[in-house]
C-alpha cells in the first residue's frame, strides 16, 4: 500500500509540474498576443490617418521603362 501511495505523490508532482509549465507558456503566449494586438492597433490608426497624399496616386507614378 506504501509503494502504491509513493507512486501516486510521484506522478502528483510531475503533474503538478507540467501543469506549472503549460501555465506560463500560456501566459507568455498571452503577453505576446496582447502585444502584437496593440501594435496592429497602432498601424490600422496610422493607417487611418494618412491622407491620398501619403499614399500615392496611380497617376502620380512614372511609367514603366517598357512604355
Amino acid at each position: 500500500m506504501n509503494d502504491a501511495i509513493t507512486e501516486l505523490q510521484i506522478r502528483l508532482t510531475h503533474q503538478d509540474a507540467a501543469i506549472d509549465e503549460l501555465t506560463r507558456t500560456v501566459l507568455q503566449q498571452q503577453r505576446l498576443i496582447d502585444e502584437l494586438t496593440l501594435r496592429l492597433e497602432r498601424l490600422q490608426i496610422q493607417v487611418r490617418e494618412l491622407t491620398p497624399s501619403q499614399l500615392g496616386s496611380p497617376g502620380s507614378e512614372p511609367p514603366p521603362p517598357h512604355y
